[in-house]
């Protein structure tokens, strides 16, 4: 009885990946960087050649390798080596440091239309002060999380889910709000085929790693492979296909919804518009449709508050967690210099969370020569895009090394059983978020451009230079 309580639907899976993996946010990502609903197109090509071909990667992988707890560094160290596994485990705690920059902002954004109900104030404010504020709120929360104490972290749950829950909501709100309120004065928008399919020019490509970022981070299912209820040959892949038709359906809905209360025209109209859009473009939209409902800031504010907790949950649990799976692990830390696994007595990496106050901390305050608040946050989008889709590369990796090395590795289930096929999808998934990271850098914002380059550059020197620091420790001892 016990047994059969642990199996997992898989419509019941299906739930769980579109609600750990989509968010509005997305949605209005999209709609922003992409031309209104021209992103339609886009999203689509997204999900069948690279979301659902991903799915099935990470579920093979995740069958695979079932008592190795789930993880891509572990699937790296059973594919190659241990120190592969290390490069692995630190591309996704370095990832995070761009994150982690980008929550304090995202935390007083939220709290702004939260206490003021507008974007002039936090938008009108000098940017040396917004970023000594979000400074102080990041060493804050530094702290805590040196203390060994996380109070928000249960609430990043509560929050993230309420999210996902405001975000299904707007749209069956929007969509019932003409029959309502038929005089509320929406948007018309063309439908004709020359204006549904996109500009394929650099734009176009340098923004493709909003999308790969949207839609990646499914590896996070793949421990759920082996507690299908059912065969989990079929019953995965249906699951993540399903998945997949819901996001696909969230994205277009959403997207139509957005194009019903906002004209990419104006959006696109001059850089400080795009960039205030690219800021408050969700706030704005939960905004109007309270106006459109007769309720005024009502449920923008209820969207708000969920976005601060969520952001300040997210900023504790990002310090604290990514440094800890990278230096909790004795196969991998031991390319680690002996400073950085120093604990205090609360037991956390403090030299660790050292390291974390300097690099996101140049990041945060980089940002002080930026003309603007609403830039600061656009630049810090961009940047997530190009940085956080860097640590799937090891997913594809570990796949193309499981298919060619671990073919004696027993799976239930099997992304496809054709050799040429898997590798073909292997290699083009790792090539296609390699191209969206490096395009994403090129930018006509000198700044921006630069943020792009030097951050992932001084990340990846920082991992290929610290086990040379532990080895010249090592010889030293000996």
């Amino acid at each position: 009885m016990q047994d059969s309580q642990k199996k997992i639907k898989w419509y019941m899976l299906s739930f769980m990946a579109f609600s750990t993996l989509w968010g509005f946010g997305n949605v209005v990502n999209g709609f922003v960087f992409f031309n209104g609903i021209q992103v339609i197109f886009s999203w689509i090509l997204m999900f069948a050649l690279y979301f659902i071909p991903n799915a099935l990667m990470v579920g093979e992988l995740g069958s695979a390798f079932k008592d190795e707890g789930g993880g891509v560094t572990s699937w790296i160290r059973a594919t190659s080596s241990d120190k592969l596994a290390y490069y692995a485990g630190w591309t996704y705690w370095a990832c995070h440091i761009t994150y982690i920059a980008s929550k304090g902002s995202g935390g007083l954004k939220a709290m702004s239309w939260m206490f003021f109900q507008n974007a002039e104030v936090y938008d009108s404010l000098p940017t040396v002060y917004v970023q000594l504020a979000t400074l102080a709120v990041f060493l804050i929360f530094c702290w805590v999380a040196s203390r060994g104490l996380n109070p928000l972290k249960n609430l990043a749950t509560i929050a993230g889910s309420s999210m996902f829950v405001m975000g299904i909501l707007y749209i069956l709100m929007m969509f019932a709000a003409p029959k309502i309120n038929p005089n509320g004065g929406y948007q018309a928008m063309d439908w004709s085929l020359d204006n549904l399919i996109p500009t394929f020019d650099m734009k176009y490509f340098t923004s493709l790693s909003i999308l790969v970022f949207a839609v990646g981070g499914i590896e996070k299912m793949s421990p759920y492979v082996n507690h299908m209820d059912g065969n989990s040959s079929t019953e995965f892949p249906k699951s993540m296909i399903f998945a997949a038709v819901m996001v696909v359906i969230s994205a277009i809905f959403g997207t139509i919804a957005m194009g019903m209360m906002f004209d990419p025209a104006i959006i696109n109209s001059d850089p400080a518009t795009f960039d205030s859009y690219a800021a408050n473009g969700a706030y704005w939209a939960f905004q109007k449709l309270g106006e459109y409902y007769g309720v005024g800031n009502a449920i923008m504010i209820i969207y708000a508050l969920c976005n601060m907790i969520g952001q300040f949950s997210t900023l504790v649990v990002s310090i604290d967690a990514p440094l800890r799976m990278l230096l909790d692990d004795d196969r991998t830390n031991k390319y680690i210099p002996r400073k950085l696994l120093k604990k205090n007595k609360y037991g956390a990496y403090i030299n660790g969370i050292k390291l974390i106050i300097v690099l996101a901390g140049s990041i945060i305050l980089a940002q002080i020569l930026v003309p603007g608040a609403a830039t600061v946050l656009r630049q810090l989008t961009k940047l997530n895009s190009i940085t956080m889709p860097l640590r799937y590369l090891w997913v594809f990796l570990a796949y193309i090394y499981l298919r060619k090395n671990r073919k004696d590795v027993k799976r239930d289930f099997f992304f496809t059983r054709n050799q040429g096929i898997a590798l073909f999808f292997g290699f083009w998934c790792f090539i296609v978020t390699l191209a969206c990271c490096i395009l994403g850098m090129i930018s006509d914002d000198p700044m921006q451009m630069a943020l792009n380059v030097i951050t992932p550059l001084v990340l990846v020197a920082l991992g290929v230079i610290l086990p040379k620091l532990r080895a010249k420790e090592d010889r030293k001892l000996n």
